[in-house]
């Protein structure tokens, strides 16, 4: 069978699938709907951390600024 979008499995322990289980009920939400809401949650983090980094490297060092008014001159 093949399917539109890949499947991960996951092995989580009994204490983490109780918590992932209670969360989605209290959201009413599948246990797998939750995972990847989760998931694209931590994955959007880690890619903001490390732009962020990146901007900060760029950002040191000789820098030459122009100001608003002689760049639309």
């Amino acid at each position: 069978m093949v399917t539109k979008n890949p499947r991960v499995n996951v092995t989580f322990e009994e204490q983490t699938l109780g918590m992932l289980g209670s969360m989605a009920k209290a959201d009413h939400k599948s246990v797998s709907g939750l995972v990847k809401e989760l998931t694209l949650e931590a994955l959007e983090r880690r890619e903001d951390y490390l732009l962020s980094g990146l901007a900060e490297r760029r950002d040191k060092g000789t820098v030459h600024t122009v100001s608003h008014d002689d760049v639309w001159k």
